[in-house]
């Protein structure tokens, strides 16, 4: 049965705004969906190449806003993407990512358009603790290299694999960036406190991100590792400077995330830490 909906705004030629009695507001998003329509018009779901839902009245409002300021391309071409987005990625996207990578792809092509520079000091980070986002972010790029003539530099990449992210795991982009951050400010104690420079290439700096990163999401779940008593005696015994160091960061995690932190996670941080003393 074809479910029918009732226009309440048209954004533009390829987007609009109705109200269902189930779903109340729906975004509609198809190839000239908008055009010649109105308020009051019927239209059915049948209609739009992909529809969702902005229960978020802030987001709504956002993106109600920005469609009407966008070139209509651009916006059929963004909308393209996430449709790449989560054929690749073979999950739902959270309908969070139709308003932020749409402000900011826009954004991100006004400031090439205006010849401005914008880094991502995080890229390697970001490629190495979302690698499936991460390429599938380097498709996107490509795609707008390919069809629209948009080179956007190499740390777009990273952006746009934090927003695909963000939409596969419900984590706000604020939470991401925030976790981020605490893991460079845990690398710069570890630099400064066994005296080294890690070098991103080193395969152990690798895996210590990639340690830190789950150490960080096991203590926002409140997950255990474990009595580990034996190894905590040996560890201690054997590499204080590493166990001292280890302690030193879960006090930092546990002060910056606001939330207990399981004291296993000693003994694995100090197993990394010895690592990248040893090769360094």
């Amino acid at each position: 049965m074809e479910q029918l909906l009732t226009i309440e705004k048209v954004l533009n030629n390829n987007v609009v705004i109705a109200r269902h009695d189930a779903y109340k507001e729906v975004v509609l998003i198809g190839n000239g969906l908008g055009f010649n329509r109105k308020k009051g018009d019927v239209i059915s779901f049948d209609h739009a190449d992909k529809t969702f839902l902005l229960k978020d009245e802030a987001e709504k409002e956002q993106y109600v806003n920005m469609i009407p300021h966008i070139d209509e391309d651009l916006i059929a071409f963004i909308n393209d993407q996430l449709l790449y987005i989560e054929e690749q990625m073979g999950t739902e996207l959270n309908e969070h990512i139709h308003v932020a990578l749409t402000d900011h792809l826009s954004f991100a092509i006004k400031r090439i358009q205006q010849n401005m520079q914008f880094s991502n000091s995080f890229l390697f980070e970001i490629e190495s603790l979302y690698p499936k986002e991460y390429q599938v972010a380097k498709g996107v790029v490509k795609a707008f290299q390919n069809h629209m003539g948009i080179v956007f530099p190499e740390g777009e990449i990273g952006f746009i694999a934090l927003h695909i992210h963000s939409a596969v795991t419900d984590k706000s982009l604020r939470d991401i960036n925030r976790d981020h951050a605490l893991i460079s400010r845990l690398t710069e104690l570890i630099e400064d406190g066994l005296k080294v420079d890690i070098s991103k290439d080193n395969v152990n700096y690798h895996r210590l991100i990639q340690h830190l990163h789950r150490a960080i999401d096991r203590i926002h779940h409140g997950e255990s590792l474990g009595d580990e008593n034996k190894l905590q005696e040996l560890l201690k015994a054997e590499y204080p400077v590493c166990y001292n160091l280890a302690w030193k960061l879960i006090k930092v995690m546990q002060n910056q995330l606001k939330k207990p932190v399981d004291e296993a996670e000693v003994l694995y941080l100090t197993i990394h830490l010895q690592r990248l003393t040893h090769t360094n």
